[in-house]
């Protein structure tokens, strides 16, 4: 066919009135939060390229605090407009949801995210190394462990300040995660929050093969359980012949209307939506660190470098717990006689197995994480009730719990020996003489780890609790009391250590810290007490920011 034919035919077609493709309909100002946190990470790239390095560190610190409190600033805005409530609604083509949980969660991790970056960016309490103040990051992350090359860097005053663009991709990740309403958006969210955790995780200035180990380990249990969640994507596109939430929920329902012929075969298969939708359970579920999904938690939460660790613990908790309410809530509530009975199975095992575990540790490191595991069985509690309430109470729940979570990492980072960070319990004997300050303010977050009356974590459990018992789940409601209970013992027993125990003559010093990580656990003990004392207003915010929009 001659090269004229060929244009011919074009010509033709085109005249023929071929549909243009359309253009997409981006409601910019809805998704700024998001955007204006991705647009200060690639700018944060540039300023690794192009900025002299002795002027990154401030360079970075000072572009995440903008980004992050203006991000902040657009979710207020947002919520004052009504995009909470009244004007909640679907952006983005069906993409992204701008509802009330979307903004309480986006709030919430961006908070805690302002915290957790002061604690990226202490330079204070590890030893002038060759008169250059040092963080907790290494100083190269490409060289070898122990090589000369990681020796001259050392030497030259090197730092990794690309922790912080590292962190705002995650941030970014974990903003459209909990207000993604396809499955598409949903997996592409979780891998640009997922893929600098991997390596953030890597970089830990002290023990580098420990935390390299970490990375690997997160790595390759996220990459398992990322495919789990395509395949589950998969299946349900093959169930409900699309990835949009409300599409599969119709499909679910039998209100589905136009349906199309070449999907008719497949559509409604039982078997595709009950497979598909356990398999995109399980990758949430992963990502939350229930059990039997959990395997990671311990082994990355004492590799990370601490600071990581905080923001990891806090942060990705929010998200993940944020998109595990959307699916169940808005995806599969005609479902909920299938999935109840295995996330009842799925609570019990992650209290009882986090609260009895952590008994056993010795690194405060794990057991802050097998604590973690605990609480991620006492949230699912409040997501089991299957009501507003269950929703409203996970969402205060999940806020009191990020303030504590970086307020005790950052708290961690602080007690110090030759070798860098004392993690061992045995090192934390008598630290309420040497440093009683540091003591109560670390007691503080562990009774609200363990849920005391007057500290954040008891108004929180009240609230899951009280929503799993009018759910009809009196009996999970039993079960937690026991593994707090039985998690009560473990914190109450690092008080007892620190305050009624001889301090030797050997131990650890507690190191001084810049105003940063001081900000950090003082925000973190101030939300402490103030949502255990009066939760009234914050729990009434969760209600309110409790709908869905479908």
């Amino acid at each position: 066919m001659s090269a004229t034919s060929v244009h011919s035919l074009w010509t033709t077609a085109a005249a023929g009135g071929i549909d243009k493709i359309p253009a997409p309909n981006i409601e910019y100002t809805q998704l700024s939060p998001t955007l204006i946190v991705l647009g200060a990470a690639l700018l944060g790239v540039l300023v690794e390229a192009f900025v002299p390095r002795g002027r990154r560190y401030h360079a970075q610190l000072l572009l995440s605090f903008v980004a992050l409190a203006g991000a902040f600033a657009a979710v207020v805005a947002l919520a004052a407009h009504q995009y909470g409530t009244d004007k909640a609604h679907i952006a983005a083509m069906g993409a992204i949801a701008v509802d009330g949980p979307a903004l309480f969660l986006e709030g919430t991790i961006l908070l805690a995210s302002v915290v957790a970056v002061f604690t990226f960016a202490e330079r204070r309490l590890d030893p002038e190394t060759h008169g250059n103040r040092v963080d907790s990051f290494a100083a190269q992350a490409a060289s070898v462990p122990g090589s000369d090359s990681e020796k001259d860097a050392v030497r030259a005053g090197f730092t990794t300040t690309e922790v912080f663009p590292l962190a705002l991709f995650a941030i970014g990740g974990m903003l459209v995660f909990p207000a993604a309403d396809d499955l598409l958006t949903l997996f592409v969210a979780l891998e640009v929050f997922s893929l600098p955790l991997y390596l953030l995780c890597a970089l830990a200035r002290r023990k580098r093969l420990m935390s390299q180990e970490a990375a690997v380990k997160y790595f390759l249990l996220g990459a398992f359980s990322s495919a789990f969640l395509l395949f589950g994507i998969a299946l349900l596109y093959g169930y409900a012949g699309s990835v949009s939430y409300a599409r599969i929920a119709e499909v679910v329902d039998g209100t589905v209307q136009n349906v199309d012929p070449a999907l008719a075969d497949t559509m409604g298969n039982d078997v595709l939506l009950l497979i598909g939708g356990a398999l995109v359970l399980m990758g949430l579920l992963f990502k939350v660190g229930a059990v039997p999904f959990h395997m990671w938690t311990p082994d990355v939460y004492q590799g990370a470098p601490t600071p990581v660790t905080g923001f990891m613990a806090a942060a990705t908790k929010v998200a993940a717990f944020g998109a595990l309410l959307r699916l169940l809530y808005v995806v599969l509530p005609g479902l909920r006689w299938d999935w109840r009975p295995v996330m009842w199975a799925v609570a019990i095992i992650t209290m009882l197995g986090g609260a009895v575990v952590a008994i056993t540790q010795t690194d405060i490191k794990r057991l802050l994480a097998y604590s973690s595991i605990a609480h991620a069985g006492f949230i699912l509690a409040g997501v089991i009730a299957a009501t507003p309430a269950g929703i409203s109470s996970v969402l205060f729940y999940l806020a009191a719990y990020s303030f504590v979570t970086i307020g005790a990492f950052a708290v961690v980072t602080l007690v110090r020996d030759a070798g860098g960070e004392a993690t061992h319990l045995s090192k934390w004997a008598g630290l309420g003489r040497r440093s009683p300050l540091v003591a109560a303010v670390f007691a503080v977050f562990l009774l609200a780890f363990a849920g005391i009356p007057l500290t954040s974590g008891f108004s929180g459990k009240f609230a899951v609790f009280k929503a799993a018992a009018d759910g009809g789940a009196g009996a999970l409601v039993v079960v937690g009391v026991i593994a707090s209970a039985i998690a009560a013992f473990f914190y109450i027993r690092v008080i007892v250590l620190m305050f009624f125990s001889e301090p030797k003559a050997d131990g650890p010093t507690v190191a001084v810290p810049s105003p940063l990580t001081m900000t950090a656990i003082g925000v973190g003990v101030a939300v402490t007490l103030v949502l255990g004392v009066a939760p009234q207003y914050f729990l009434d915010l969760a209600g309110q920011a409790g709908v869905f929009a479908r």
